[in-house]
């Protein structure tokens, strides 16, 4: 049985920008850094630094990772909470729902879909949205354990649709600064590939479904 897309649990669209403004679009990757910034913030690891001193006296110095980052922590997490107790808190749903939809913005605005700059807060014209599972309904609590070995032939297509689509952003802005518009086949398939990606990543980090992804960009 095939999924419809128009159905999956994780919904992502992007409003097309008739025009979008040139100087914005060529200095993107620099406007782009503070937003980034609080972006990596949310999401780094944590890591230590240690400094060993061996028998012959030499300093070296060992830089650790110490954690997951928050997304990873979250995931594993829930993980467990699915696995051994069947229970989804509302509040942790809540807030990945937020941290993905911020995540979209600043993605949308590197990838010049739009030149409204990221919100930690408004939707702005990047619209996601995810649907909080009944766990014990609609999860089988010994999915989450197999879900990244079940996913594997769509890590294997994003890796080729995320290397056309940094293609397609190159394009766009050439494209950009002498049109100010971005070529409408190159925006729905840039926007596609986010749409892809979110839907494997509900199926396999945010572990709101158990219903396999569309191999579909729409």
């Amino acid at each position: 049985m095939t999924t419809q897309p128009q159905s999956y649990p994780a919904h992502l669209s992007i409003d097309y920008p008739e025009k979008l403004d040139r100087v914005s679009s060529f200095f993107r990757l620099i406007f782009v850094i503070p937003i980034l910034v609080i972006l990596s913030l949310l999401t780094a690891t944590a890591t230590d630094t240690v400094t060993v001193i061996t028998d012959s006296g030499e300093v070296v110095s060992r830089i650790t990772t110490t954690g997951l980052g928050i997304a990873g922590g979250l995931f594993v997490a829930t993980m467990l909470m699915v696995v051994f107790r069947q229970r989804y808190p509302r509040w942790w749903f809540d807030f990945a729902l937020n941290l993905n939809r911020f995540t979209n913005r600043v993605g949308a605005y590197m990838a010049l879909l739009t030149d409204r700059y990221p919100s930690t807060e408004n939707e702005q014209s990047v619209h996601l949205d995810l649907e909080y599972p009944n766990v014990q309904q609609d999860l089988n609590r010994w999915m989450p354990l197999v879900k990244w070995l079940l996913a594997i032939p769509h890590y294997i297509v994003l890796v080729v649709l995320v290397v056309g689509a940094i293609f397609a952003i190159l394009i766009a802005w050439f494209a950009i600064l002498f049109t100010g518009r971005y070529p409408r086949a190159l925006f729905d398939y840039v926007v596609g590939v986010g749409r892809w990606a979110l839907r494997v990543q509900a199926y396999t980090t945010l572990l709101i479904t158990d219903r396999y992804p569309p191999f579909s960009l729409q």
